[in-house]
């Protein structure tokens, strides 16, 4: 069994109670700890050594905010903080210690559940401060928070949950405690990366199959034209697609005139996705000639292919230059090609619905771009020129479609709009959702 590969990134003091926690599961991960002793260290950290680490597990919420901002392409997790966490500083500090916890201040994202745990043991909050960290925040910013109401008496002890503001508010003589997690949080961190890298190794390793299909190349050639022409043509495109293939590790097989299928792996095809966009502006160069893209993932070969046949159809009928994707439960997602993508799914489980949509002469496909298309722009009403232009169809489709689904109770009409220029007022749908 491969093992997983993790670095662990933060201060020494927490660096070394994960690591030594983490052997728990050194049958399935190697561990490497990564210190640093500003917190701003974690970018030059992340980007000299990323590429030895499956994933990350940051001390705490801070590096882990700082670590995503920059490398958002890798996985990163952070042990979460709980009652637990906050029972036994409380317990130190009050019970140990002597401490007023009524006197008291905080810099934490868990407001809300230490007022709740304070409520629960009965003691007055009144007098207790917060300092909500956000991750981004200054550590002087931090400091200066707790100095200000410890000198000014409005507090008797602090409680930080950074390694740097809890050292030098120790040096200023100020009683102050740290926040950590706990030892069950930590192992919990660990088991959830793991089985998320584990997921993602999974996905990553399904089949993947695109279909490139480019039509026309005949017409751009000119029938008056010699074979020589043709094949010349034939040669300058299979060279741009071969050279695609090799950027995410395909293998070409050619199909026929203007057909090329590349089989790969959809994690080698996630990850070079862009480049989909750049073999579509290298193939837009020959006038006349209309490219379509289908890529399919799935556990086998004929899952994969048949998802990327039908990718290539919603390609194919969405526009002449596009690319669409349909991944292993029927996501559908494209044009890949553009910023306004939808994802949307071709099934629908809901016995009703589909009676619904049958009777209202609405695909199921259709029913589900709409219902994408809201969730993904957040709207809650359309009128059928916004649906023409979301789905690229005539606006005469898209009113008979809304109609449609007004009448079978699958939509509301709630208002009308005047249009810009002289014409009848568009009327307002609202969708109902039913998935």
């Amino acid at each position: 069994m491969i093992k997983a590969e993790a670095g662990i990134i933060g201060p020494s003091d927490s660096v070394n109670k994960i690591y030594t926690l983490a052997q728990a599961f050194e049958s399935k991960i190697h561990f490497k700890p990564f210190i640093y002793d500003q917190i701003s260290e974690t970018e030059r950290i992340i980007e000299q050594n990323g590429h030895l680490v499956d994933f990350w597990i940051c001390s705490g919420f801070s590096p882990y905010i700082h670590s995503k901002k920059y490398h958002s392409s890798q996985l990163f997790f952070y042990p979460r903080l709980n009652e637990g966490s906050f029972i036994r500083v409380l317990l130190e500090a009050g019970y140990k210690d002597r401490r007023n916890l009524e006197r008291i201040s905080f810099d934490s994202t868990f407001d809300r559940e230490i007022f709740e745990l304070y409520q629960d043991f009965g003691i007055p909050v009144g007098h207790v401060n917060f300092f909500h960290n956000t991750g981004n925040d200054q550590l002087g910013d931090v400091i200066d928070f707790h100095k200000k109401l410890f000198d000014s008496g409005c507090v008797d002890t602090c409680v930080t949950s950074f390694h740097s503001s809890y050292n030098q508010l120790k040096l200023l003589g100020i009683p102050t405690y740290r926040i950590s997690p706990t030892r069950e949080n930590i192992r919990q961190t660990i088991k959830m990366a793991y089985d998320r890298w584990e997921k993602r190794q999974y996905f990553q390793s399904q089949l993947a199959i695109m279909i490139i299909r480019i039509s026309g190349i005949e017409k751009h050639v000119g029938h008056d034209d010699s074979t020589y022409a043709l094949d010349r043509l034939s040669l300058q495109i299979q060279t741009t697609v071969l050279d695609f293939a090799e950027s995410v590790l395909g293998s070409l097989v050619p199909k026929k005139l203007g057909e090329y299928w590349i089989f790969s792996t959809r994690g080698s095809i996630e990850k070079n996705m862009q480049k989909v966009v750049s073999a579509f502006d290298q193939l837009s160069i020959f006038d006349e000639l209309q490219c379509n893209i289908g890529i399919g993932f799935g556990e086998t070969a004929n899952q994969a292919e048949k998802k990327a046949i039908l990718a290539l159809e919603h390609a194919q009928s969405y526009d002449n230059f596009t690319a669409f994707v349909v991944d292993n439960n029927g996501n559908i997602e494209g044009p890949l090609n553009s910023s306004d993508q939808i994802k949307y799914n071709f099934q629908v489980t809901d016995s009703t619905l589909i009676r619904q949509l049958k009777l209202a002469g609405v695909s199921i496909t259709t029913y589900n771009k709409i219902i994408s298309t809201q969730q993904n722009k957040n709207i809650h009403s359309m009128t059928s020129v916004d649906l023409s232009n979301w789905l690229n169809m005539t606006p005469r489709n898209a009113r008979r479609i809304l109609n449609s689904l007004v009448k079978n109770n699958l939509a509301t009409i709630i208002g009308e709009e005047a249009p810009n220029t002289k014409g009848r007022p568009r009327k307002i749908y609202q969708i109902s959702l039913h998935l």
